[in-house]
């Protein structure tokens, strides 16, 4: 059966301080506040992996990498490698967000490379997808999350796939304030589902969890969460306040 999940994208955002504050106020909540309908994961800057995953020990809620490497090891400055995410025993990892598609320019060769990478160390991939406004405008936004799966997690064996999470993110809609209704969202996540089930079987497609990002708050979580086919969410600005992230977690 798969996962209700809700992970906290919390991109360049605060400095160590601020960055254990928030995880000391996220635990106490979670403490007392005990989740049983959804996984809680929070992706902090690479310089606090090592303080999250601490934190993990006792709390309840794991940790993910914004990004990884698609190289394995050697000469490549400022890279952070897999085997070094799993040595951390950082349990996900972020890719294919828009945002590293568009600012470092990586394609679907890269995040291809980056996939496998991730589970050759036992890392869990969201794989985020989604279309620019133009794209939905112009009605080829089903085509185009189509392309970017079947360009690299819909080549995995079955297996593999098995241990991927998919992370639906509407371009026009991260950091904008704008959100995909919640029909719009049952829509893809819907299509995707379609697709992972005529890639490989109706079961793998049922037991895939499908999250939904872009401009997820508490205001609208609920009505998003209780789609059929929306299993949680991919939060950027409302993860980094506990008590706003907490109620995006208590939506289900």
């Amino acid at each position: 059966m798969r996962k209700n999940i809700v992970a906290g994208n919390w991109k360049m955002n605060l400095d160590f301080e601020q960055a254990e504050e928030l995880m000391d106020e996220l635990a106490a909540l979670l403490d007392d506040n005990p989740q049983e309908k959804c996984e809680v994961v929070i992706c902090p800057p690479a310089l606090y992996l090592e303080l999250a995953v601490d934190y993990t020990m006792e709390s309840e809620f794991d940790c993910g990498a914004q990004n990884v490497s698609s190289f394995d090891n050697g000469a490549y400055t400022g890279e952070i490698s897999a085997a070094m995410l799993e040595k951390l025993e950082v349990s996900y990892v972020i890719i294919g967000h828009s945002e590293r598609r568009k600012y470092f320019h990586e394609d679907d060769g890269i995040l291809d490379a980056k996939v496998k990478q991730s589970l050759k160390h036992h890392l869990i991939p969201i794989f985020c997808c989604g279309e620019l406004l133009a794209e939905r405008e112009s009605n080829t936004h089903f085509q185009v999350v189509e392309a970017q799966l079947k360009n690299t997690v819909l080549g995995l064996d079955k297996e593999n796939f098995k241990k991927i999470v998919i992370a639906y993110e509407p371009v026009w809609a991260i950091g904008t304030g704008k959100t995909a209704t919640p029909e719009q969202a049952q829509e893809m996540h819907a299509f995707i589902r379609k697709l992972i089930a005529q890639t490989y079987d109706p079961a793998v497609a049922e037991n895939t969890s499908i999250l939904y990002g872009g401009s997820c708050n508490p205001g609208n979580a609920a009505a998003l969460f209780s789609n059929p086919d929306v299993d949680g969410g991919l939060i950027g600005g409302a993860s980094l306040n506990a008590n706003d992230f907490l109620q995006i977690i208590q939506s289900f």
